[in-house]
């Protein structure tokens, strides 16, 4: 390494500095590495994003070029291959780089291509942490958690060695990237990293024996989709019977793509289901409004206003209605949030019935119908056949089971559109009064 200013000896200035440690095991080297990446890419027309510093966006007339960058990995698309290609070849005369081709594997996430989707999946994981846990011949299950929560006599009893259940659950955590099916389950496994108990090993490999039958389930994203942002909020009033606190779900859609979700246990313990559901509503919003920052960084106008779906009525009535002021002084932050988002028109909350609710897979343990109805409302399928073994009874269920999902995914589709309806014939109205 060349003597660094400021500390050149005058008599030796020729000389190099021997280094006893390599500078990528420092700890300043990420800082130093990105600053170094990101300063290139400032020079050569990037813009970092204010919403997400490793997302850097590209104008060049009609054409547009993203790169998501993570230490040295990098993913790089744009709109046509021809600046992607003098890009590469620009950045390459910085750096050693190495061009991979078509995305297919990245940070341990499997991408399948082909003309109108994308499937992103996470098999050869999955099947590594069944690996580790020992549990590759298990039996599988059909849902991550029963129905009820059944009582054991172990459930005090802890477990004498808590760093196999810490491990497995933090597997189970990266899991989810492709797998919002696993949200709630993972969630309710992590609320025992301190003290975990035999139960909670016993919860754990019920949810893996879950993975073991389902390995090659991911998440479709379609080319061939509209950039309408609209979100499903949620929540399980009281559902925690420990602490009594309430557990918030939501998921976001781009037109009929799945972009994020959550199931997230409240910070506080709400008095009424519609304080729990109001702040669900605040926790969505935050997230849509992040969503919206970004499309705007990358070049996507929101035309109308962005839809949230929420099944309390009541808590939909506290985000246009002052007078309720008085029963929200305890929530007053999320209340003025919501509030503002409303009433300058960038959100726009609509009712949706408890059955058609898509965050409900986020905030409770569910049946098998109801659990796969929901997750293929999600987007989520299988990126092989599953296998065709059984007999005709079994055969002639799932064909009912696929008929019903079908059926109550268009009952969605039909409530998200009469909403879109309405709002634009609230808008137009507005403007003809203007």
């Amino acid at each position: 390494m060349e003597q660094p200013p400021g500390f050149i000896d005058p008599q030796q200035s020729h000389c190099v500095c021997l280094l006893k440690k390599s500078l990528y095991g420092l700890r300043q080297a990420p800082r130093a590495w990105f600053d170094k990446f990101s300063n290139s890419l400032l020079e050569n027309g990037f813009f970092c994003s204010t919403a997400d510093p490793s997302l850097f966006v590209l104008h060049t007339g009609s054409d547009t070029v993203l790169l998501l960058l993570y230490v040295d990995d990098k993913v790089l698309t744009g709109s046509s291959a021809q600046l992607l290609t003098t890009l590469i070849e620009l950045l390459s005369l910085h750096f050693h780089m190495k061009d991979l081709g078509h995305l297919h594997y990245f940070l341990g996430i499997e991408v399948k291509r082909s003309p109108y989707d994308l499937f992103l999946c996470q098999t050869k994981y999955a099947i590594d942490l069944l690996t580790r846990a020992h549990m590759t011949s298990c039996k599988p299950v059909s849902t991550p958690l029963p129905l009820r929560s059944i009582t054991m006599t172990d459930d005090t009893t802890l477990l004498s060695n808590p760093l196999e259940y810490r491990s497995l659950v933090g597997g189970l955590q990266y899991l989810t990237i492709t797998r919002p099916d696993l949200a709630y389950a993972t969630n309710t496994l992590c609320q025992k990293l301190q003290h975990p108990t035999v139960a909670d090993l016993h919860r754990l490999k019920r949810v893996l024996r879950y993975v073991k039958g389902t390995t090659h389930l991911g998440l479709f994203l379609h080319s061939r989709s509209s950039t309408a942002l609209y979100g499903f909020s949620d929540a399980d009033w009281a559902g925690c019977a420990d602490t009594r606190r309430s557990t918030t779900g939501y998921c976001t859609y781009l037109g009929s793509n799945l972009l994020s979700w959550s199931a997230k246990k409240q910070p506080t313990v709400s008095r009424s289901s519609t304080e729990a559901e109001y702040q669900a509503l605040a926790s969505t919003s935050v997230d849509l409004t992040w969503i919206a920052f970004v499309l705007r960084d990358i070049g996507i106008s929101l035309l109308s206003p962005t839809l949230l779906f929420c099944d309390n009525k009541s808590a939909i009535s506290l985000t246009t209605n002052p007078i309720l002021h008085a029963r929200t002084k305890h929530i007053e932050v999320d209340f003025h949030f919501v509030r503002e988002k409303v009433s300058s028109e960038s959100l726009s909350i609509h009712y949706v019935p408890s059955h058609l609710q898509l965050a409900d897979i986020f905030t409770k343990s569910l049946t098998l119908f109801v659990h796969v109805n929901l997750h293929t409302k999600l987007g989520m399928g299988f990126s092989s056949p599953p296998n065709l073994r059984g007999d005709v009874k079994n055969i002639h269920s799932s064909k009912l089971e696929t008929e019903k999902s079908d059926c109550n995914r268009d009952k969605s589709m039909a409530v998200i559109g009469e909403a879109w309806k309405k709002q634009n014939t609230q808008v137009s109205n507005r403007n003809a009064v203007k």
